[in-house]
């Protein structure tokens, strides 16, 4: 190698722009030439780029102002918001493009790392090298949930909304009790790790299951998956996770009751508040027979649930005198809160529409985000 020439370059950092020049070398031979390019992919070489560790950044950047680049996007309304925020915390001008393909550089590389991870699990589980012992006391809680994400994409019926599936484990390990002013018992999760998946549930399902085990699947006592009842949850957590308890959220249950009554006594308050409250204390007490004679099997209505059916369905998840008796929580609140918080707050926005692949993206690195 022979110096070549004095090349200058401007790369920016937390501290601003940074100009400074460095050697460039070149291959004195053909047979050299040849030998970098083939093992380097380059025709030079910049040995000060090299002992800085950013002589094949994708950006004109250093990965630390890249990584501020992809938290502000995530933790901002929009692009727009997040170049503000930069510009007038840095003192730089970093336009909200820049900003969006840093973004997606780093939550691809994050979210094709989360596939890599699940992969080998799944490897793993397949050679029988899993070992779950389940001798940890305490409780494991899974919890899933779908919400519709605005796409440029139309679909076979024409439209462009997209299910984006979200799921969020934590374990009795990091949850804070309290009582309040009036002797309430109180709680609140400390820790907890979302996954999201624009896509099939299958896939979701694979991811979901990776971020259990990563957070004690198969080393707690006992688990329990909480869900509104949707048919694919409840498909993936018997394939799954067999050994755990489902739990139908209680507010969904009673959300359903009272929906059916309106529609039962035409929204005549002084008979569907009464009616619908009496079925869910029934149900909310594990009278669950006592519900299903105040029934008919055949009554339905347009856009409602046949509740005798959806009673019947979900009979084995609605035993809520039991979970309470040994500490299970019956509401699946923190899914609902976590589709606030991933979803809608950032990608949910008036006029938002997305790529499902850039989507992705920033949905890796919001979950990564809300962790804690």
């Amino acid at each position: 190698m022979r110096t070549h020439r004095r090349a200058e370059r401007l790369i920016y950092t937390i501290h601003g722009p940074l100009h400074y020049d460095r050697a460039m070398l070149i291959p004195e031979t053909p047979e050299s030439k040849e030998a970098l390019l083939k093992n380097a992919h380059a025709k030079s070489v910049f040995p000060l780029d090299d002992a800085l560790g950013i002589s094949r950044l994708p950006f004109k950047m250093t990965p630390a102002l890249m990584l501020r680049c992809a938290y502000w996007a995530q933790n901002q309304c929009s692009y727009q918001t997040a170049e503000n925020v930069i510009r007038d915390t840095y003192g730089m001008e970093i336009n909200d493009d820049t900003i969006r393909h840093v973004t997606n550089c780093i939550g691809r590389v994050i979210f094709e790392e989360d596939c890599r991870k699940t992969d080998r699990l799944f490897q793993k589980q397949k050679s029988g090298m899993l070992d779950f012992k389940n001798n940890k006391k305490g409780i494991l809680y899974i919890e899933a949930d779908g919400a519709a994400l605005n796409t440029r994409h139309k679909n076979e019926e024409g439209s462009t909304w997209r299910e984006n599936k979200l799921g969020v484990v934590y374990s009795s390990d990091h949850i804070y009790y309290w009582k309040n002013k009036k002797g309430e018992r109180q709680h609140q999760i400390e820790k907890r790790e979302y996954v999201s998946y624009v896509g099939a549930a299958s896939e979701f399902g694979r991811h979901l299951y990776r971020c259990a085990v990563e957070n004690g699947y198969g080393s707690y006592q006992e688990t329990v998956v909480l869900s509104d009842g949707a048919a694919w949850i409840a498909n993936m957590a018997e394939e799954l996770f067999p050994d755990a308890q489902h739990i139908l959220d209680l507010y969904h249950l009673k959300e359903n009751v009272h929906a059916f009554s309106k529609i039962k006594f035409g929204m005549k308050e002084d008979k569907y508040i009464p009616w619908a409250e009496e079925m869910s204390d029934l149900l909310e007490n594990g009278l669950t027979d006592q519900a299903l004679r105040k029934l008919d099997p055949d009554e339905t209505y347009t856009n409602c649930v046949n509740l005798y059916h959806y009673i019947s369905m979900h009979r084995g998840h609605i035993n809520y005198p039991e979970y309470k008796a040994k500490g299970y929580f019956c509401g699946s609140g923190a899914i609902e809160s976590g589709n606030k918080i991933v979803l809608q707050k950032r990608l949910k926005q008036a006029g938002m529409r997305w790529e499902p692949r850039t989507a992705q993206y920033l949905l890796t690195l919001k979950t990564k985000y809300e962790c804690f």
